[in-house]
């Protein structure tokens, strides 16, 4: 076994942090004996290192998930009673969320109370929700005739494989584990390069609730071996994934070795459209929160917004000045502070390549020329606005992913719909509008997974609302009703009630 190491936050959190691979409700060493560092991103240094696991390591994850698949104490287990085991989990996460929260803030950068007050108090939702789906999961008969009876059974898909994003590390590892389990599935999840500590801190609450050893497995390495390696393999069933769009066309790839079934939530250029008769101050202050939150470091960030001709240098304005007042930069556990670092020092950098981008293909510059020295410590970005961009410009048709803003005019609604639908994503979208017919239509015509009126969450959505994307947003839905058919297959009986030929 190996053994758990004291770790102690900034905030003075201390918390006992697994080490190994998560097999059979075991901690244990990986078979690669690679590691991987992971780096606070306030002041770049080191947390600690977790196992980086290899293709052998992924050959015996996936054989403990297969068997713990097949075993009689999985199978056997009433829906009631797996339904128990995701509530004892949630009472779990909810017992020790200061801890969770303070492990991804401290990994990934994001603000301490975020972590806590959303990020926390969604997983919590979330395997409380699905822990009252396993008992509700079930077939249907279907009337042929008075010699058949036709009814139909729904069931687990097998082995599931789950990569995680390192935006929301245990959020996004509660929405792809709570259907998964609700529907008896087994499930091999793999956490990002960049935000390693939480999952397995998960995987000790999981051996906790009492689950049936190798129902969970949790590792950690490289996608490029770890993640490739899970896949391809021929004897996972399932694979969902959450990431780039690039890397969600490669798992696609992989994944035909065997036709698993795909779950895949990737990339965003999430429009928002303010109206001429919207509530100005509203838009304002929503808009804000829709590509600052997190510092842009969200799927559905609203990262290009589109005005109406009318208010359009007013609303620029107003949105530069709010921005600077309601954006003070400090690290992730300050209170006082709401901007924080980006994840990594390739995130930054690749952000500030954005930056020089827009302004040499001649986007005017709001604000944001004032980036902290490349000598300075901390993967800080400050807030990055543009004016008067184009459909041509790389920053309006490549997803940035942080906080990074192009904006432009239209014309009219036709305009408006037009510019925010030339993407080839189709995640999210926001719009502002005080006539509720404009509402509806504009929304209807936007081809987006979810769409966002007079309002703009950061946290993606409800957990009992689907979310998902158009086009190359991604295949499928996560959360709610609509992410238990991603978990289940269907099978047809046929029984023949007459007379036996």
């Amino acid at each position: 076994m190996a053994q758990p190491i004291q770790l102690t936050a900034p905030s003075q959190v201390s918390y006992l942090k697994p080490t190994g691979l998560f097999i059979n409700n075991e901690f244990v060493p990986s078979i690669s004996g690679q590691t991987l560092s992971t780096v606070n991103p306030y002041d770049e240094s080191v947390i600690d290192s977790v196992a980086s696991v290899g293709s052998k390591d992924i050959d015996l994850a996936v054989a403990s998930a297969r068997n713990a698949f097949k075993s009689e104490e999985w199978q056997s287990l009433a829906g009631y009673d797996r339904g128990f085991l995701l509530t004892r989990l949630a009472d779990l996460c909810h017992r020790d969320k200061h801890i969770l929260a303070t492990i991804d803030a401290w990994d990934n950068g994001k603000p301490y109370e975020q972590a806590l007050g959303e990020d926390l108090a969604e997983v919590i939702s979330v395997f409380r929700y699905y822990g009252g789906w396993p008992d509700k999961i079930h077939g249907q008969t279907i009337p042929t005739s008075e010699a058949k009876l036709a009814y139909t059974r729904q069931e687990p898909i097998g082995v599931c494989g789950q990569i995680i994003p390192w935006n929301n590390p245990v959020m996004m590892a509660a929405w792809k584990l709570g259907p998964a389990l609700a529907c008896g599935n087994t499930v091999v999840i793999k956490a990002a390069k960049q935000t390693p500590l939480s999952i397995p801190y998960l995987a000790s609450l999981i051996k906790e609730a009492v689950f049936p050893a190798g129902v969970v497995i949790v590792v950690n390495g490289l996608g490029a071996t770890a993640g490739a390696a899970m896949a391809s393999h021929l004897d996972v069933d399932k694979i969902a994934f959450t990431g780039s769009t690039n890397t969600g066309k490669a798992i696609m790839k992989a994944a035909a070795s065997n036709l698993k079934t795909i779950t895949l939530e990737t990339g965003g250029k999430s429009p928002l459209l303010v109206f001429e008769d919207a509530n100005l101050g509203q838009a304002v202050k929503w808009s804000r929160v829709g590509i600052m939150s997190n510092m842009g470091q969200i799927c559905t960030s609203t990262s290009r917004i589109y005005v109406q001709e009318g208010i359009y240098e007013t609303f620029v304005e107003k949105f530069k000045q709010y921005t600077i007042e309601n954006s003070i930069v400090g690290n992730q556990f300050d209170p006082q502070v709401n901007h924080r670092p980006q994840v990594s020092a390739a995130q930054k950098s690749r952000i500030l390549g954005y930056l020089e981008t827009a302004k040499c293909e001649g986007a005017q510059l709001v604000l944001g020329d004032d980036q902290p020295s490349p000598d300075d410590k901390g993967y800080f970005v400050k807030p990055i606005i543009f004016k008067d961009s184009n459909r041509d410009m790389t920053p309006v048709r490549e997803e940035v992913f942080g906080p990074f803003v192009v904006t432009q005019s239209f014309k009219d609604q036709k305009d408006a719909v037009e510019k925010a639908i030339d993407t080839e994503y189709g995640l999210g979208a926001a719009l502002f509008t005080e006539i509720i017919t404009c509402a509806h239509k504009v929304a209807a015509s936007i081809q987006a997974g979810m769409v966002w009126v007079c309002t703009r969450r950061y946290n993606y959505s409800h957990f009992a609302i689907p979310f998902g994307g158009y086009k190359q947003s991604g295949i499928g839905r996560e959360l709610g009703e609509y992410a238990l058919s991603a978990y289940t297959q269907v099978k047809a009986l046929h029984v023949n009630l007459g007379t036996w030929l």
